[in-house]
């Protein structure tokens, strides 16, 4: 089975942009999803309240009570979602629950439907789970939005799963609430069909409240909603994420959970307590960044020719198609797709890109703009003269 997954795109290309780095070269690196802000401090403070109350023994496999009690809460305050504790399983990060939820789901033979772009893990958890990936692909021109009319059309009796994110990793795409509800409306005509709606992005859209599908009582038992701390709260080292789900699923992930993993950090749950507790306006400042940045980054690559760029509307990535590099050359490095042009572009521009390959968009990149403005502005001066290179 492992010979048929493959190494993670994002991390694959961080990894070697730290190798130039190491050599003295300074890069500029784009190619990775984590804020640059720090985790606020009264975060900090509850993991210190908690290494004092001496939250240093195991805990229960799906998470503290308390911690769960609070995560119900905030997914009916900011989500309209009614889950009772019990329905609440914390995990290693989100994405620990999103393979919980397909190996605990998904058989052999089973087909999870993914709309591209899709987030590079996606696809190889479902080979893990013996099932077959279905991709439903999607364009720059419709902003990378999937229709219900395409969902329906991939759908048939093999049909288990349909994972997305909104707002999306890789291409910062939000699905309104109308357009969730159409698609919700495809969802209800198959009672066998589940969805992974990933929402960890929740807190840096830019568009306002993020809906949920969960929230549509017509589907309410087929949907199981992925969040946790990491992008929002700018926590990704505290490696919390959880999710709200029919009980049958909670109970089935807590019982693989128990077998792999146990219960996540003692510590990191109770920092990340505080932040679920939190009015969410706490992370505005952040995300008000992050709409400037991208206001800036797209406003930049406009200035290169030959980058097709929207305008995306949260998270902190923009997916520019770039297919109109394809075929060209410097020196001898041929640009054939955008692996060749993200090797290119770290090589001779010293700029750390993903190819949207990874991502189910092979005409594309990955950009993230979680970095400071100087590091952007000098990104794109460097892609730019890089790229007036090819010929």
């Amino acid at each position: 089975m492992l010979h048929r997954l493959s190494e993670s795109a994002t991390l694959a290309m961080s990894r070697k942009s730290r190798e130039l780095s190491e050599q003295g070269v300074h890069v500029v690196n784009l190619s990775l999803g984590e804020p640059d802000f720090e985790t606020p401090d009264f975060i900090k403070a509850a993991a210190k309240e908690g290494i004092d109350q001496n939250y240093t023994h195991y805990m229960p496999v799906n998470g503290y009570a308390d911690f769960r009690k609070s995560i119900a809460e905030k997914f009916r305050r900011d989500n309209g979602i009614a889950y009772s504790p019990e329905q609440i399983v914390v995990s290693t990060g989100a994405k620990q629950s999103i393979v919980n939820v397909i190996l605990a789901t998904v058989n052999p033979g089973d087909e999870v439907i993914l709309p591209a772009p899709y987030w590079v893990s996606y696809i190889e958890m479902v080979k893990m789970a013996g099932a077959t990936p279905v991709v439903i692909e999607t364009s720059i021109e419709d902003d990378y939005k999937f229709t219900p009319e395409q969902l329906r059309a991939h759908i048939n009796e093999r049909t288990r799963m349909l994972i997305y994110s909104s707002p999306c990793n890789p291409s910062g795409t939000v699905l309104s609430e109308e357009e969730i509800r159409a698609l919700a409306d495809v969802v209800a005509e198959h009672p066998r069909l589940l969805v992974i709606s990933d929402e960890i992005y929740e807190h840096i859209n830019y568009a306002g409240r993020n809906f949920s599908m969960a929230a549509v009582d017509k589907v309410y038992d087929q949907v199981v909603t992925v969040n946790g701390v990491a992008k929002g709260w700018a926590m990704t080292g505290w490696r919390i994420g959880y999710l709200g789900a029919p009980l049958w699923i909670a109970k089935a992930c807590t019982k693989l959970q128990g077998q792999f993993t146990s219960g996540a950090s003692s510590i990191a749950q109770r920092a990340a307590k505080a932040a679920v507790e939190a009015d969410p306006s706490a992370t505005h400042h952040m995300r008000d960044t992050f709409l400037k940045r991208r206001d800036l980054m797209a406003a930049l690559l406009g200035e290169i020719p030959g980058i097709e760029c929207n305008v995306p509307e949260g998270a902190f990535y923009l997916f520019p198609r770039v297919s109109a590099y394809f075929g060209k050359s410097h020196g001898d490095m041929e640009i054939r797709n955008a692996d060749d042009l993200a090797e290119y572009l770290l090589g001779e521009g010293h700029v750390a890109t993903v190819s949207g390959a990874a991502f189910g968009s092979p005409d594309c990149l990955r950009l993230s703009y979680a970095a400071a403005q100087p590091d952007l502005e000098e990104a794109a001066k460097r892609m730019k003269a890089a790229l007036a290179k090819l010929a």
